[in-house]
């Protein structure tokens, strides 16, 4: 298990002598309005149902889904968030040759190693902002049975085509292409319909409810794919791994449909409006931000920064950011940030301001 995650703000705040509410967690790609407006409320009412087991195979969460998606149920399966099917994919698709889009999120790497396959990455460059041109990956992809990417990824924010990543795939039918679409609803503020350009047989989609719920304790994660594919899983997969109270929270979701959207679409125009602002606060500053379809923002320092050097210096500020140095493909340049509260975020540009003046 690695530690390099952003959102490990119980150790660090036990390291520093702080509680965890007095930092503000930049870190964490949740959404910055927090749970949908009566989630929590909902929640607390069902709260003695922990007395009693879920249900088994969290069937009724995954009919819940679909509904929210706009999926057959048949195609969707539940887990202890989507972690639990990324540490699973290698022996339930019985992969030898992994190749990984770069950079991106470590856990990828680190299934495959723990099954004992040392991944290869195919990096997305930075002066074309780390957009990933499926013609120059195509070539390599004969070469392997397993292909993990995430759209939009993380650290960059970039959308890849869905489309053009569907048509990919069926140009390749012997490849198992695991699309981790985590960060898919900060980028297409639609749900119902989301996933409807994903069809090809041999795409495996990761969707959770973490990020745009802004519930990652609850872990509510899911596979999305045909039920040839998800058998495969289901085989790997442990009883009663979606909680009681996950499974309320999808059901929520689901009855709510309407509030959840205009919610989903609430968060968008927000962020667009956040990351305009913290665009125009660092422009011109000798930065390089990263042009993001999401909520958190790839930022390049100038020289004479290193993005540890920075990471101290906003902790000082109780301002938890990442550094993105362990990302494959990235070196000490390079820190996260995801958008918080509007006080937050001025707070973080006005430090990396004067950090970057000094």
């Amino acid at each position: 298990m690695i530690h390099g995650h952003g959102g490990n703000i119980f150790a660090l705040a036990r390291e520093l002598g702080y509680r965890p509410e007095e930092l503000t967690d930049m870190s964490s790609n949740i959404n910055p309005l927090g749970p949908v407006p009566g989630l929590l409320a909902h929640l607390q009412v069902h709260l003695p149902r922990i007395q009693s087991l879920p249900e088994v195979d969290a069937a009724r969460a995954c009919v819940d889904l679909a509904g929210l998606l706009g999926l057959n149920p048949a195609h969707i399966l539940a887990g202890a968030g989507t972690t639990q099917f990324i540490y699973s994919a290698c022996s339930a698709l019985k992969s030898s040759k992994v190749l990984i889009v770069a950079p991106t999120y470590a856990d990828y790497a680190d299934a495959c190693r723990q099954h004992g396959i040392e991944p290869d990455f195919f990096c997305t460059r930075a002066e074309a902002q780390f957009h990933l041109d499926l013609a120059e990956l195509e070539p390599k992809l004969p070469h392997y049975d397993t292909l993990f990417l995430c759209t939009p990824n993380n650290p960059c924010g970039q959308l890849i085509p869905l489309h053009g990543l569907n048509e990919l795939a069926r140009r390749h039918p012997h490849l198992r292409c695991i699309v981790d679409a985590s960060y898919l609803p900060f980028a297409k503020p639609q749900l119902q319909g989301s996933l409807a350009a994903l069809q090809a047989q041999n795409l495996l989609i990761l969707w959770s409810g973490s990020k745009i719920f802004a519930i990652p304790g609850l872990r509510t994660g899911f596979l999305c794919a045909h039920p040839e594919l998800l058998a495969r899983f289901q085989h790997f997969a442990q009883p009663w791994s979606l909680s009681t109270l996950g499974q309320e929270a999808m059901h929520f979701l689901y009855a709510n449909q309407e509030a959840v959207q205009q919610f989903v679409q609430e968060t968008h125009q927000y962020i667009q409006t956040e990351k305009g602002l913290l665009f125009e606060r660092l422009h011109n500053c000798n930065l390089r931000l990263i042009p993001s379809d999401t909520s958190f923002i790839l930022i390049q320092l100038p020289p004479h920064l290193e993005a540890e050097q920075v990471r101290v210096a906003m902790l000082a500020e109780r301002l938890l950011i990442r550094n993105a140095t362990n990302f494959h493909g990235l070196d000490s340049s390079y820190i996260r940030v995801a958008l918080k509260d509007s006080a937050s975020n001025a707070r973080f540009a006005k430090v990396l301001l004067q950090l970057a003046a000094g």
